[in-house]
């Protein structure tokens, strides 16, 4: 890995393991204050198009993203048959640490503001992981997102916290309601009226990318967007 030097430099990184190799994809704009490290949802990857396309919106704010596989091409083709990693909250947040330690020590150094964008469960990996890194990571954003399943953990997250949850999305907004009242640092909780569960209603997502950008922008630059 490598620091990037030139304007929005694209660099695909591949990170060590246990057992093998996760792949990732990173952007840097050219003196980007930040990076947000994204932890996708259950039974998805660094490919996801929600994800992606978030992350263009934040490299247009000149903020640097991270997307990167939380499994192994070996432990995709098993949780493909058997759905048990997705839902490991503990072991994905233990991916995520090891992840934004290699990013701190390797690509940006201490001194870069780190935030993570969780989505579904995710989310809650990326909350166990802020919580386990209180100096580290100064912003987390979910989307449509899981906290609850982050447990105790959510007590001890001091990273300013968003959760944006669709307003047709009931039991899940009923989840981050309870959770939200669980966590103790900075935090908001945005509702993005009529949209479902992976906000794909017409203006949805560009609504999520906006309180997004706005969150980190504040929060990893200091400045209100």
């Amino acid at each position: 890995m490598s620091h990037a030097t030139e304007a929005a430099a694209h660099h695909h990184i591949r990170v060590p393991v246990p057992g093998g190799v996760l792949g990732g994809d990173l952007v840097l704009p050219e003196g980007a204050p930040g990076i947000v490290i994204f932890a996708h949802g259950s039974g998805s990857s660094r490919l996801s198009p929600r994800n992606q396309w978030v992350a263009r919106q934040l490299e247009a704010a000149n903020l640097g993203t991270l997307l990167f596989d939380l499994l192994t091409q070996a432990e995709e083709a098993v949780d493909a048959r058997t759905g048990a990693l997705r839902f490991d909250i503990p072991f994905l947040a233990e991916r995520l640490v090891h992840v934004t330690d290699l990013v701190r020590g390797e690509v940006a150094g201490p001194d870069t503001r780190l935030g993570y964008f969780g989505a579904s469960t995710g989310a809650a990996a990326a909350l166990i992981a802020a919580a386990e890194r209180p100096v580290g990571v100064h912003a987390v954003v979910s989307r449509g997102g899981r906290p609850d399943l982050a447990g105790a953990a959510l007590a001890d997250v001091r990273a300013p916290t968003l959760l944006i949850v669709g307003g047709a999305d009931r039991e899940v907004l009923a989840l981050n309601t309870a959770a939200l009242s669980q966590l103790t640092c900075p935090k908001d909780l945005q509702v993005v009226p009529r949209a479902t569960h992976l906000f794909e209603e017409p203006g949805a997502l560009e609504e999520v990318a906006r309180l997004a950008t706005g969150w980190f922008t504040r929060h990893l630059t200091g400045k209100q967007s």
